[in-house]
Formats: C-alpha cells, structure tokens, sequence
C-alpha cells in the first residue's frame, strides 16, 4: 500500500474513529485502526466490538485534494501510536507506505516514522445490514434528541437495559425516551420516512449515543440511519457509525405519566434553574442533594435547602401563574437542574399530582419534551 493524503483531513479522520477503539480488550487487533486504500480514496475502521466506526477520505471533495492511491493495500496500526504520530506530524501532507512485511513508513516534512503493522485480514468485518428500515433526521436535530434525553440513562448494570436511550418511530414520529427509573426524559420530532415505516423497542446505548453526539456535524445536513434486528447504523458525510442494540424489553413507561395535576406551576426556566442551583450548593456539601419547594399563601414559590452542619438557604421565585392546592415537595436537585437545563424553552410548566407522586415538567411553547421526576420522602 501506498498513498499520499491531506494531514488535516488524516487527522481528522482518525479522531472520529479514535472513540470506537477498545481501551481495554482481550482481542489485541481491537486496539488499531485499519487503514484501507482502493479506488475510492483511504478508508479508516475502529472497533470495540459495541461500537465500530468507519470514515471515508475520498479522492477529492467539492473540487479539494483528499488522498491519493499510488498503490492499494491494507494495514491495521495501533491507534494511540498512530493518532499521536498524525497530529504532531510537521508538514500538510503525509505519506504512507506498506512493504510486504507490514512495516509502515509514515514520512510528512522532514521526519519519517517507522512502526510496525498488523495484517488488516484479521480485523473484524463490519455487520452488512439489511436497509429495510431507513430514515434520515437533521444532524443537529439528533443531536439536540440525543443531549435531551441522554443525561436520563441509568449508570447501574443492575437492569442492564435502562443503560440505552430507547427509539421508536411511528407514522414518522421519532421519539426518544430515557429513564433511570427516579427520572425519565423524553423528545420527539417528525422525521423523513415512508409513512408505512415503524419500529419500537430499539434501545441504542447511551455510551454509544454520547459517541454519536461527538462526530455529528451540528448543521441541518441529513442524516440516513439504518435500524435493524441487533445493530442500528448511522450514516453522516463519509461515516459510518455503527452501534449494537442492547437486548431485552424496555418498560412501558408511559403508565408511570399522571394524567392528572392538583397543582400547576408555570416558571421562568432559566431564573427556576438558577435558584435551584443555589439551593443546591448546601444540599450537594450536605450529601444529601435534596431541595424543597413549597407554595406560599402570596402566590409565591419558596425554594429551600437544609444542611445541618452547614446551614440553611431560603429563595422565593414569582412564577407566571399558580393554580390548584398548596404544596411541599422534596426532589433530587441534580435530577431536577439535569432537566431544566436540557429545555430550551423560557418558560416551563409543572405539574404536581402530591407530594409524593412523579411531578412532570414540559415547555409552555411545544409539546416535543417531557421529564418526569420522582419526589423524596422527606419526613
């Protein structure tokens, strides 16, 4: 194999596929990336087996040098060796050639690297995936569904498959849902799909999603993605990412959604947030991390936060409107900025069914998000 290839876009090829390689793996080939040249440019693959990511430098690209194929060929090189050497590398263009022993000689400017390769045959195929169920979403729409509701996934392995975002597409409405089992997050949005197109239960990592959400573009480009039995497949502008799907059955959590309030808060979201971020800064140096919010007689909300050794912090926040009974309610203070901060909307309304049932916050403006937080016993 021999090439010569743009560094910028070498470099940033490899930092795309650099977080599909296995830190830790018992399987010595998962810790390099296999390079590839042929006909259509320089191919760069990472795998730890969950995740596996392809990206392809084409010849050229809107009129712009990429890479040229002297000769074609295949090799894999370790990748913490590899993306270092690529990134300090002097000069704007590097070239690379293979013997047959699989050497390396990466030569850019006037330094010349030489490190040893691993025969790319042995590295694992990438799944063939049947490209039945397709549909394309803006890349900054996945994104923004992904950051939304990411934060929501569980960190416990005990019920392993609260670990993922759970997708599901019908009458092409995409919807995701997230939820530790003391919060959920979800997000929807119409999507580009044949109307006859459906899918449920498709859970998607959330290691892998917060992986997506680094090498997607936050432009309205389109984004093609590839659902299938154990694999989902998104495509993006020469990358290929794909990504095991976990096993098992999400939860039915649309039962645990009251359908009725007892009391109504409307806020400003971002002066809700910040008081409650100050709340928290006692409630998180008391371990305990919970805060209070009660409704006053004036109409007002009085956020509080108690820890005995420390002290005591008392707020008081005038929301747009209040309807229904009093309230005094306890929450997790990060669950509860967690959400706040996913929102984009300037006002939020939340809605209480009692103390110590699930509260539910959506934006005042549109009906695409919801989060549910369950209360803290108190007393």
């Amino acid at each position: 194999m021999q090439v010569s290839v743009q560094r910028e876009k070498l470099s940033s090829a490899v930092s795309h596929v650099s977080k599909a390689v296995s830190s830790r793996t018992t399987i010595p080939i998962l810790t390099g990336i296999k390079i590839k040249a042929d006909e259509e440019g320089l191919t760069l693959t990472a795998s730890d087996s969950d995740v596996s990511i392809e990206v392809l430098i084409p010849l050229e690209e809107a009129d712009e040098w990429g890479v040229t194929v002297h000769q074609p060929g295949s090799v894999v090189l370790t990748a913490r060796i590899f993306s270092e050497i690529v990134r300090k590398l002097p000069g704007n263009e590097i070239h690379m050639q293979v013997d047959d022993r699989l050497v390396t000689h990466i030569r850019s400017g006037q330094a010349e690297f030489t490190i040893n390769g691993m025969n790319a045959d042995e590295f694992p195929q990438l799944p063939q995936l049947e490209e039945e169920k397709v549909f394309s979403v803006p890349s900054d729409l996945l994104k923004a569904m992904i950051r939304q509701t990411g934060f929501a996934v569980s960190t416990s392995e005990m019920r392993p498959i609260l670990t993922g975002i759970m997708w599901t597409l019908e009458k092409g409405e995409l919807k995701f849902v997230a939820t530790d089992s003391h919060r959920l997050a979800s997000r929807t949005a119409m999507v580009e799909c044949m109307e006859e197109l459906s899918f449920h239960n498709v859970v998607v990592p959330g290691k892998s999603c917060s992986e997506l959400v680094k090498i997607l573009d936050d432009d309205q480009t389109l984004v093609d993605i590839v659902v299938a039995a154990n694999q989902i497949l998104v495509k993006s502008n020469h990358i290929l990412f794909y990504s095991r799907l976990l096993e098992g059955t999400y939860p039915d959590t649309t039962r645990i959604i009251p359908q009725s309030n007892k009391t109504e808060i409307v806020v400003n979201t971002k002066d809700f947030l910040q008081s409650i971020e100050r709340a928290s800064l006692l409630s998180r140096e008391g371990k305990t991390n919970v805060v209070r919010l009660a409704t006053l007689p004036d109409g007002n909300v009085e956020i509080t936060s108690n820890a005995p050794e420390i002290g005591r912090v008392t707020e008081t926040v005038k929301p747009s409107s209040m309807v229904g009974e009093d309230l005094k309610i306890s929450f997790n203070a990060k669950y509860m900025m967690d959400a706040l901060r996913s929102i984009d909307s300037a006002e939020i309304r939340t809605s209480f069914s009692g103390p110590m049932s699930p509260f539910v916050m959506r934006p005042t403006d549109h009906d695409w998000m919801l989060h549910l937080i369950l209360p803290v016993r108190t007393y």
